[in-house]
């Protein structure tokens, strides 16, 4: 089938995926993932070549859109290979045939299965990870269940993620598929994971020591059609040292450095999606013109050069220490400059006016009183 055609059906079938996301319920949404948010992943996680992983791939929307920012950069779709898993066995099925009417190969595993208590792809490690997993997930496991599992290890003595919230337990899984020398991972989870505590705590300050965080980026709100709240886009990078990137690069040393973008004000491009009977949903979308000025932000900020300058209310590129000294918060606005507009305001000239306005609004009040008063004396006079 030639690639246009291809291309065609595969554009028609994302089509209805939408369509059959925003009319769904919460649920129906959780296997889809707004598009804007994925071509920003992929912008800047940069699936040139090697194994791109997604352990909740729902639909597969991750791999089409590796894919197509391949073919966008003249890349060759060959030295892609797609590896994913997905718990709902009707949205793995959805998933093989989204993939496979693009021609897409790939290995979803035998059969639908949960990533945590059945892991399909058992000591793979993996060149790039994308993954949107669902948000703030519980039940993920039994109370004792998978406690000594290697996943879960090495952050802390006894500290595993906990059984109500599956964000660390996600994040903790995806570092183990990383390939250690240089496996990228670009991810979205509810922003509750960027300041929780206790467990979650414990194994947040061991990833920041461990060097892992490359850059946190908070999107807009109502992006998503399973919630209305901002969610975090996590850049993990299992080496930030000084070397060559896959497209030729010279990268500078990121280490003890993360790069925190604010992006909630970017609100503005509503995206309209028509479901049935004249009803519509709208929903907050990426344009590519802002996904090109994230994207040059980050390059900016890792590619040598020094073009990269902090922008008050956008971007901050903060240190190890300024993390440890925020006890550990990975909120971007613990570090972003915050602008008092108020500040911009001339005071005198304000209150001059304002005094003006009292002075008139008393002066109108004592006019009034008198009139009153000489209506009354004048009332009492023919009384009289």
């Amino acid at each position: 089938m030639p690639f246009n055609e291809q291309d065609l059906i595969g554009r028609v079938y994302e089509y209805f995926l939408r369509i059959y996301a925003a009319a769904g319920t919460k649920e129906d949404g959780e296997f889809y993932t707004p598009a804007s948010a994925v071509k920003l992943i992929s912008e800047l996680i940069e699936p040139y070549s090697g194994t791109v992983y997604d352990p909740c791939c729902g639909s597969g929307g991750m791999f089409v859109q590796s894919m197509k920012f391949v073919e966008q950069h003249n890349g060759n779709k060959k030295e892609i290979s797609v590896l994913g898993q997905e718990k709902n066995p009707s949205t793995w099925r959805l998933c093989k045939m989204n993939l496979a009417v693009r021609g897409i190969s790939s290995n979803l595993g035998e059969k639908a299965d949960s990533t945590f208590t059945n892991d399909l792809h058992k000591d793979k490690k993996v060149d790039y990870i994308m993954a949107n997993p669902p948000f703030n997930l519980k039940n993920w496991r039994g109370k004792d269940e998978l406690k000594d599992d290697p996943r879960f290890q090495g952050y802390g003595e006894g500290v595993i993620p906990p059984v109500s919230n599956a964000n660390y337990a996600w994040i903790t899984h995806i570092i183990s598929k990383l390939d250690v020398n240089h496996g990228v991972a670009g991810f979205l989870l509810s922003n509750g994971a960027l300041n929780a505590d206790g467990d979650e705590y414990e194994i947040r300050k061991s990833i920041i020591e461990k060097d892992l965080v490359e850059a946190i980026i908070v999107l807009p709100r109502d992006m998503f059609y399973t919630t209305d709240i901002s969610v975090t886009l996590w850049i993990i990078n299992m080496n930030k040292k000084a070397g060559n990137s896959k497209n030729g690069q010279l990268l500078k040393d990121r280490s003890q450095k993360t790069l925190f973008i604010d992006l909630r004000n970017w609100n503005s491009n509503i995206e309209v999606t028509n479901i049935d009977k004249g009803r519509k949903k709208k929903k907050v979308a990426l344009t590519d013109n802002q996904i090109k000025k994230v994207k040059s932000i980050y390059d900016n900020w890792r590619i040598e050069g020094n073009l990269y300058e902090d922008i008050p209310e956008l971007c901050k590129s903060a240190t190890l220490e300024d993390i440890k000294n925020s006890d550990y918060n990975l909120a971007p606005s613990q570090y972003i400059e915050f602008v008092d507009h108020d500040l911009t305001i001339d005071y005198v000239s304000k209150m001059n006016e304002l005094q003006k306005s009292i002075g008139k609004v008393l002066s109108d009040e004592r006019e009034t009183e008198l009139k009153v008063e000489r209506a009354f004396e004048n009332l009492g006079y023919i009384i009289k």
